[in-house]
């Protein structure tokens, strides 16, 4: 039986266990990165590790998410993380550089590496042909001191894509039109891989459209083969020689099949708040348009901005919206304001917005109240723009063109037809990614050999072995769909605290409950219930750390996102699934009492464990985990493990994370 590409990547990089769907795999990771949000805690681990110097063959720390510096504790954590790099060894992205993604596909992403990224869109480059997954910060730093990632095998579903787009159709469409079948939950513990001659017909930046916002399907990643598209890509951004050709074996075999027809499709639309809430354009066309934003990782680049400024050409938006264009690099910004674009954008009224995630996560450009936000992002939680009761549409680039010229949502087909000269603007790359490389500071130019902490920056807390006794109170009950911006926001207000894990948990879960911390607090802790895909979204360790510092013993929850659930392991909170009419029993208030002797259970592999609630009725929970899982758990989580292995190789002239 032949291989998918997955299978060969993976088969490649294979350091423990076997290729067998729902399996524990170890594999070598070749890339890894991280941003400012996520980057500082990272690096706090690295350090509190012993660990010395990077081991993976390309680190690179990139300042994405608070490049605006609202506050001092902004700009501390970016020259510590200068210093981190520099003492470490990784490439440093300086502030307004660009987002992560789009930085690190232009300058590194490679076909048939490994790249695991403290940031739940890191597989990006999966258009590129590279295996990127998503991971909880602890797990970067591990991997960056040389130890195999571990993650349960995925089942690999083929995408097949038949045909070509549409004229106003586009790769937004096409991972729109994934999220409309498949849910928010559709992707959970799979790999998509895309394959067909509609995958060929796509250029390597379109492809990276997809494989990014595959993240909203729950996704472990998304990959495609590699081809002459990717060879031209790689050729057009100065690293021809990294190309390499990879296919799936025609009889590889795949858990599942979907089937997309790209000539069938037509300009869609998310609408709030959720991006699985998919419809065509036309079914709310009319609705008034007060703020358009083309951005962020998903549809950033140079190529999707281009198609923006020639459909404005010679036109002006319209008097009722706003506009802003938020490059997801410096380089897409400097190649198109070379090539005169940035004028005519800013000649028809547009607003010009530093490289940064930025309004993506709620810092800038907040929408205004009972206003209407249309967006080329690939998140519209509620109140992830920074304002509770937004009303954000995630969109193409045409599609949010043709709203702010109109003033209102708007099938850029039926605009096409009313406006004298507008046609569909097509996708174009440009003859060569030749954009600046200043503000990218390889190791070897490092400035900084020690690292610099400002008072902000804190200490990494640690977590006891776990008890054998694990009781408290329900101290809060959630629905479905809980999401990373529920648990820890990301506004500006409250971003600034990443460093500082004792103030940012007094933000814990406030976007549910603004009571929550100072009563888990006073409670001395307790459990979190919860229903479906608890978790989703980012890959911000915070959602777990913080409800650790906050005495958080474990959560019930009908299902776990997949980093989310990683990362309650990884901080030593334990993660317990229950069934719906378990869910139905439990009320916020109630005391809750795990009977077994948890940690003997844990350590012992136990899968069952009775709770009981209220010292009466009891309910039967599943602990789901391996035996590593197992392990971390049981000392408290990953920091306290690795440290533990540490102690017991360093006799053996083993590297701390080695084992």
């Amino acid at each position: 039986m032949g291989q998918t590409l997955t299978e060969k990547i993976l088969d490649d990089h294979l350091v423990e266990g076997e290729l067998e769907t729902g399996e524990e795999i170890g594999i070598e990771i070749d890339q890894v990165l991280t941003q400012d949000t996520t980057g500082t805690m990272v690096w706090l681990q690295f350090e509190a590790m012993g660990l010395d110097e990077v081991q993976t063959e390309l680190a690179a720390q990139y300042c994405d998410h608070q490049t605006y510096q609202f506050d001092f504790k902004n700009t501390d954590d970016h020259r510590f993380l200068r210093s981190a790099a520099g003492t470490f060894g990784a490439h440093f992205s300086r502030p307004g550089n660009g987002i992560c993604h789009n930085v690190h596909r232009e300058n590194f992403a490679a076909p048939g590496k490994t790249l695991l990224g403290s940031d739940s869109h890191t597989p990006t480059p999966g258009g590129l042909g590279q295996l990127a997954i998503g991971a909880g910060g602890i797990d970067i730093t591990v991997a960056m001191g040389g130890a195999p990632y571990y993650i349960e095998m995925p089942e690999i579903v083929n995408v097949r894509l038949e045909g070509e787009l549409p004229e106003w159709a586009t790769a937004k469409d096409v991972i729109l039109e994934m999220l409309r079948r498949l849910t928010v939950k559709g992707g959970v513990g799979k790999i998509l891989e895309y394959t067909g001659p509609g995958a060929e017909s796509l250029t390597a930046p379109e492809r990276m459209t997809i494989t990014n916002m595959g993240t909203e399907l729950g996704a472990t990643s998304s990959i495609f083969p590699t081809d002459e598209e990717t060879r031209d890509y790689l050729e057009r951004v100065g690293r021809e020689d990294e190309y390499v050709e990879l296919q799936p074996d025609d009889d590889a075999e795949y858990d599942d099949e979907i089937v997309v027809d790209l000539g069938e499709l037509e300009p869609l639309i998310a609408t709030p708040s959720m991006p699985d809430n998919v419809v065509p354009v036309s079914e709310v066309a009319g609705a008034d348009v007060d703020q358009v934003i083309i951005g962020s990782c998903t549809n950033g680049a140079y190529e999707d901005i281009l198609p923006v400024a020639k459909m404005l050409e010679g036109r002006e938006i319209a008097k009722t919206t706003e506009m802003i264009v938020a490059p997801g690099s410096k380089q897409a910004s400097e190649i198109l304001a070379r090539e005169g674009w940035v004028a005519e954008m800013m000649a028809a009224g547009v607003n010009f917005s530093e490289a940064t995630c930025g309004a993506c996560i709620g810092i800038g450009h907040v929408p205004a109240s009972n206003s209407v936000s249309l967006r080329t992002f690939n998140r519209n939680f509620e109140g992830r723009s920074g304002i509770e009761d937004d009303n954000v549409y995630l969109c193409s680039p045409e599609v949010a063109a043709a709203a702010a010229l109109a003033g209102e949502i708007v099938d850029p087909r039926d605009l096409a037809d009313e406006l004298e000269g507008l046609e569909d603007p097509g996708f174009e790359l440009p003859d060569e990614y030749d954009g600046s490389k200043a503000d990218l500071i390889a190791p070897e130019e490092a400035v900084d050999d020690e690292l610099v902490k400002g008072p902000n920056i804190g200490d990494v807390p640690i977590r006891e072995e776990l008890s054998a006794d694990v009781s408290g109170e329900a101290l809060l009950k959630m629905g479905d769909n809980i999401t990373t911006d529920h648990i820890i926001p990301a506004t500006q207000d409250i971003l600034m605290y990443r460093s500082n894990v004792p103030k940012l948990s007094e933000f814990t879960l406030s976007r549910v409950d603004d009571t929550f911390a100072e009563r888990a607090m006073e409670a001395g802790g307790g459990f979190l219930v919860a229903g479906e895909n608890y978790g989703q979204g980012s890959s911000r360790e915070h959602a777990a750390l913080c409800p650790m510092y906050l005495g958080i013993e474990g959560v019930l929850a009908q299902s776990f996102a997949r980093i989310h659930r990683a990362n309650l392991f990884n901080f030593g909170i334990v993660p317990l699934t229950i069934d719906e009419d378990t869910y139905d029993a439990i009320e916020q208030g109630d005391e809750i009492e795990i009977v077994d002797d948890v940690y003997e259970a844990v350590t012992a592999g136990q899968e069952e464990f009775t709770v009981r609630v209220n010292g009466e009725e009891e309910f039967t929970t599943t602990l789901d985990a391996s035996q590593r899982e197992r392990d971390i758990l049981a000392a408290g989580g990953k920091l306290s493990w690795t440290r533990a292995q540490a102690e017991e190789t360093a006799g053996e002239g083993a590297s701390p994370a080695d084992d």
